[in-house]
């Protein structure tokens, strides 16, 4: 942890004479005209590659700033040109980095503060060094950068099913307060699509759910739970990515919704954003056809960008665009367009380029040439300055290591998760009351299912959580993984090994028509043992499994949703988690099957 003396030598020629807060608690107060004169001094003394730097969000592998691992020094030679984060930023001086897991960045949270330490120092030591916005994915549910012992919440659409703004604005104050304690100042969460198409491949239960309204208020709770820690919270992917087929990782979906549903539907969250304060707005490579009619997606669209998001709807944040290397943006322009027709749009922050020399130089080749002008750049870098100046970075820039292990994962943060966990999980089917269990009855239970790979790498697998929950609650448990798509030998195994149970809880993930995963929940069924199925994602799972008795939703495989439907099974806790998207019948999409709202409990 460099010392106060240390902090003040090395950012003394940003934050001479600024007063611009002091962290958390300072977060959006203080004198606007003054702090925007102040940084407005500073991008003045900015020479143009700087500023076209700061545009820039980027990643890097290590877990070092100065000394990463030899393979990770190597990846980052192939494919930046440059060893380290340290030659990154002194080379480009970028004004933000990104954390992933499979960068090795996210080893854990002491190293991860270290590594962001690292990283401030490394641009903070640069002529007229700023601090670096250091961002990551931490949505909870199915995308998580970080990884215990950090808290895990409930996913977007568990938190749907809980219905509690409450519990939504906890989970952004507590989520942000590790963040901060690692160094980490930016979350691309939540997400603000209204997941309307139950085949969307992208989103599903990575959104609250398919009300307008209600997806609104738990965004606007979520965005202030982290603007109450000083984390800026991110909505995404506007203008709204919730009724696609498409993954725009690999695709470009098109949303043919009309002007006048887009306003009723998905514009509904983000203005609810906006509302809120938040602080910055992620775009998507969709194309919109009843938003700009020239083909382009969203995220280079100046009708969508400047005249919807800023215009229409008032916005004046940071906009920053989904990642630039998903083909869902690089369909029609190549990698040295995209970003310059991307900031002629409206867009602040270009995240993760895949290529960031030609990036970089296409954006100052086309200030030099007069495509761009300084002075867009400098509207761009005013708003980044502004955000960075209201989390507290050009103040406090480092985290204090000692403070990391008592707020990452601290016990109340363990309690909070779970308590909320117990109220989203969603029971949908109980024939004859078969639920709760109890070990009196059905003391010796089988698990068996499907065991996807843990979201942030460090949970799961799921078989074995609720088989070690049940165990602990006073049941016998014995877990057997059968995988997404079981064998014919899969599902024998299974079925023999239930009947020595008193009952069998299968895991479902994703179940499809005539799919293995169908056929064991109906061989298991059909033994006359009584069978419990937990849809650990999506809850359309249920209807593709007719014949079972009971059936709960968690939205989500990790450990805390997890272990809280074993608690729901053995009576511990009532479920009280109601659908937030409609569930259709399968035989006949056009029926719905469970309405939203629906959810029993006991």
């Amino acid at each position: 942890m460099p010392s106060r003396r240390t902090v003040l030598a090395a950012t003394a020629g940003v934050t001479a004479g600024l007063a611009v807060g002091t962290g958390a608690d300072a977060f959006g107060a203080g004198d606007t005209n003054s702090d925007d004169r102040r940084l407005q001094a500073i991008v003045a003394r900015m020479t143009i590659e700087e500023k076209v730097g700061q545009l820039f969000v980027v990643r890097f592998y290590g877990h070092s700033a100065t000394d990463p691992d030899q393979a990770d020094v190597d990846a980052n030679l192939k494919e930046i040109g440059v060893r380290t984060a340290a030659e990154l930023i002194g080379k480009y001086r970028v004004g933000g980095i990104i954390y992933f897991t499979w960068t090795h960045n996210t080893r854990d949270p002491q190293q991860i503060a270290e590594l962001s330490n690292g990283i401030q120092r490394a641009s903070l030591t640069q002529p007229r060094g700023l601090p670096v916005l250091i961002a990551t994915d931490q949505e909870h549910g199915a995308v998580c950068r970080i990884g215990r012992p950090a808290t895990l919440f409930p996913g977007a659409m568990a938190m749907g099913a809980g219905g509690s703004r409450t519990d939504a604005r906890t989970l952004g104050r507590i989520s942000g307060a590790e963040l901060r304690a690692m160094g980490v100042r930016q979350d691309y969460s939540p997400d603000a699509d209204v997941n309307v198409n139950p085949a969307n491949p992208i989103i599903g239960v990575r959104s609250f759910g398919a009300g307008p309204d209600a997806v609104g208020d738990l965004v606007a709770a979520e965005v202030q739970g982290y603007r109450d820690a000083g984390v800026a919270a991110t909505v995404k992917h506007f203008p709204g990515h919730g009724d696609t087929a498409v993954d725009s990782h690999t695709g470009f979906p098109v949303i043919t919704h009309s002007r006048e549903l887009w306003e009723k539907l998905d514009a509904v969250p983000f203005r609810a954003a906006i509302a809120a304060g938040v602080d910055s707005v992620m775009t998507a490579h969709i194309q919109f056809p009843a938003l700009d009619g020239s083909g382009d997606p969203a995220t280079l669209s100046q009708p969508v960008l400047t005249g919807i998001l800023r215009g229409e709807l008032g916005y004046d944040g940071v906009v920053v665009t989904d990642s630039l290397g998903m083909a869902g943006v690089r369909t029609e322009y190549g990698d040295d367009r995209v970003p310059v027709l991307a900031l002629k749009a409206g867009v602040d922050q270009l995240l993760d380029p895949p290529h960031l020399d030609v990036a970089w130089n296409a954006v100052l080749k086309a200030v030099r040439d007069g495509e761009l002008t300084e002075a867009r750049l400098d509207e761009s870098v005013l708003r980044i300055l502004r955000l960075k100046s209201r989390l507290g970075l050009l103040d406090r820039p480092y985290v204090n290591t000692k403070d990391v292990g008592r707020v990452v994962g601290a016990a109340r943060h363990l309690a909070a998760a779970d308590r909320i966990a117990e109220r989203t999980t969603t029971l949908l089917v109980n024939e004859g009351g078969l639920l709760p269990l109890s070990p009196r009855t059905h003391g010796t239970v089988l698990v068996v299912g499907a065991d996807p790979a843990s979201p942030s790498g460090t949970t799961g697998p799921p078989t074995g959580v609720l088989a070690a929950a049940l165990t602990e609650l006073g049941f016998a448990a014995t877990a057997s993984a059968t995988g997404l798509d079981p064998s014919a030998a899969d599902v024998d195994r299974a079925v023999a090994a239930a009947r020595g149970a008193d009952a069998v809880v299968v895991g479902t993930y994703n179940v499809t028509a005539g799919g293995g995963q169908q056929r064991l929940v109906e061989r298991l069924v059909a033994t006359g043992v009584p069978v419990v199925a937990v849809a650990v994602r999506n809850p359309y799972d249920v209807a593709r499994l007719p014949s079972l008795k009971a059936c709960l939703a968690t939205y989500s495989w990790t450990d805390v949703e997890l272990r809280a439907a074993a608690r729901v099974i053995a009576g511990r806790v009532a479920p009280h988690g109601r659908l937030p998207v409609p569930v259709q019948r399968a035989d006949d999409p056009a029926q719905v099957l469970y309405p939203i709202g629906h959810g029993l409990t006991y």
